[in-house]
């Protein structure tokens, strides 16, 4: 109370200035139509862009609840058109299990933990073994390609990314079809090198690179990247920078592909090796 009153008695003059300045205010509002009218519009310009930032706020804060049901819907999504297209194929037979027409399933998750600075980098979901993910699962961004599961726990997993310098991948140029291998150098996180295309096979900046599908991991016709400039290696082949499709920086949500066919694929390659 003491405290009160020494704040009275310290700013009494502004107190009264304010209290006399509100009453003169608000006399001259109610008093003057053009006032009282201007007054009502700015009040109704200040409540509306409040509104609008607690609207603004609110988003913001429902964002991780919102990519995570838009990722699950990608999900079912990718697995109900993959589904389709293959009980539309004449390769395939109609039963009545449609699991049996499917050859990639697809599960969404979000990565809890990631890297792109060092010279092996690796990226942690926090999905495993209970939610589907196991080893040797493709990983893909929106964008494109992100990562091989190289360990699986009951409730996470973790990849392999592309910017690792042990990582390889078969990629094709899709306007020629040839095919080579892709790998990271270990510098810029934008960019990853393709070897083993011809010189003889034209190249230009800007085209498209996807995967071949030839590693039993990655279904084909996944996004890489595009060509950004190339060059004469030496022997007989271009040495390609391609600038990656995947942000690894901005990298968050992510769909990790199964092979349902893999294991009979690698047990029949295995007898011819």
């Amino acid at each position: 109370m003491k405290n009160l009153l020494n704040f009275l008695a310290r700013y009494n003059n502004l107190i009264i200035f304010l209290l006399l300045e509100g009453i003169a205010i608000f006399l001259v509002v109610t008093g003057n139509d053009y006032q009282n009218s201007r007054v009502l519009k700015n009040v109704r310009v200040l409540s509306i862009g409040i509104e609008k930032k607690i609207s603004n706020t609110r988003t913001y804060l429902n964002l991780h609840e919102i990519n995570t049901k838009i990722s699950q819907e990608n999900v079912d999504l990718r697995n109900k058109l993959d589904r389709l297209i293959k009980s539309e194929s004449p390769l395939f037979f109609s039963v009545a299990d449609t699991i049996h027409q499917q050859q990639y399933v697809y599960t969404s998750a979000e990565i809890v933990n990631n890297s792109t600075n060092r010279q092996k980098n690796f990226f942690t979901l926090n999905k495993g073994i209970k939610q589907g993910i196991d080893v040797d699962m493709a990983v893909t961004s929106g964008e494109g390609v992100a990562g091989i599961i190289v360990s699986s726990s009951e409730n996470f997993s973790v990849a392999m990314s592309l910017l690792n310098l042990d990582f390889r991948l078969s990629v094709r140029m899709k306007s020629n079809g040839f095919f080579g291998s892709l790998s990271w150098d270990g510098r810029d996180y934008k960019y990853a090198i393709l070897n083993e295309i011809p010189q003889h096979v034209i190249i230009n900046e800007g085209d498209t690179v996807e995967t071949t599908g030839y590693s039993a991991i990655f279904p084909q016709g996944k996004l890489i990247g595009v060509v950004s400039d190339f060059e004469k290696a030496g022997g007989d082949f271009y040495k390609i920078r391609i600038l990656l499709a995947t942000d690894f920086k901005k990298l968050n949500y992510v769909n990790v592909i199964g092979n349902l066919r893999r294991t009979e694929q690698k047990l029949v390659e295995k007898s011819y090796q």
